[in-house]
């Protein structure tokens, strides 16, 4: 476990879809005990703005599993599905720059405009399939303008507004500074989702502005999203926000390998909890 500075501030943003297994608590305990350990601040925050799949009982479970092991947070805990002002206003400075645009092409659409990458060229990025740019004309001037189409973010055009972007990773496997250049970023990732039209916002958006929203200085979480960090760097220089440090975890994984999701039930916190175990079995049988 490194050591964070002072007074640095980390966070833990479970989704309320499901039940939290031994994977988050990994995480929650692992960034609770790093904050704590600096006199810093760990804060809790529910990722919501999927109002389709969210549940009021999965959040309150969230509470209750995270208090029986011993961590707190500040109150009021931020919730996203009461952030969109701050969304909307992201996707409005974003559009005043010229670099987002509207994309009403369909998944069979994108898959088709996909079929035949250049030989070697990857097919997925850490936003899905890579978005081969077919609405790239179809750039607006404010949020607004989507009117019931995804908005997506002109890589092409953002690279033009910016140098090489760097960010600090502190994770055992990847350690070290990172550069995202623009030849990796067009062909890694492709032009991302920033708003969706049933959800007005998407995970790399929100995640960004809520990072900066709370002052987090240190991003601890699975190396499942170490991908994802390009594009939550490119979004914090695009917006002048801060640049967090990140450090990306070794996943939980079952007897087979295989990392543990929601829909692994029999790995719930609950359960164990049910089945008698302790905090401390938890974090002895996560190996903290």
């Amino acid at each position: 476990m490194p050591s964070l500075p002072k007074g640095c501030v980390t966070r833990f943003a479970p989704s309320p879809t499901g039940p939290l297994h031994l994977g988050h608590a990994y995480s929650a305990c692992l960034a609770h005990d790093m904050a704590r350990k600096a006199q810093g601040q760990f804060l809790l925050r529910i990722e919501d703005i999927d109002q389709s799949r969210a549940r009021p009982q999965w959040e309150a479970q969230i509470y209750d599993d995270l208090t029986w092991l011993g961590l707190s947070w500040p109150l009021p805990v931020m919730r996203q599905s009461e952030q969109m002002a701050r969304y909307r206003a992201a996707l409005d400075q974003l559009a005043q720059q010229g670099l987002i645009y509207r994309c009403t092409c369909r998944r069979r659409d994108i898959e088709a405009a996909s079929a035949a990458p250049q030989e070697g060229a990857p097919t997925f990025g850490p936003d899905g399939r890579i978005y081969p740019g077919t609405c790239r004309d179809q750039t607006v001037t404010s949020a607004a303008e989507a009117k019931g189409a995804a908005l997506r973010l002109d890589l092409a055009r953002a690279f033009e507004r910016l140098a090489q972007m760097r960010f600090t990773e502190t994770g055992p496997r990847l350690q070290g500074p990172h550069e995202i250049t623009r030849d990796s970023a067009l062909a890694h990732i492709g032009d991302p989702v920033l708003a969706r039209p049933d959800m007005g916002s998407s995970y790399h958006l929100s995640v960004v502005v809520d990072d900066a929203a709370q002052g987090v200085t240190h991003v601890i979480r699975g190396e499942d999203l170490f991908e994802a960090t390009a594009i939550h760097v490119i979004l914090q220089n695009l917006l002048a926000y801060p640049v967090p440090q990140y450090h990306h975890h070794a996943l939980i994984r079952d007897e087979q390998g295989k990392r543990l999701a929601k829909r692994d039930d029999a790995r719930a916190i609950a359960l164990y909890r049910d089945a008698g175990k302790t905090p401390a079995d938890i974090r002895r049988m996560v190996g903290l």
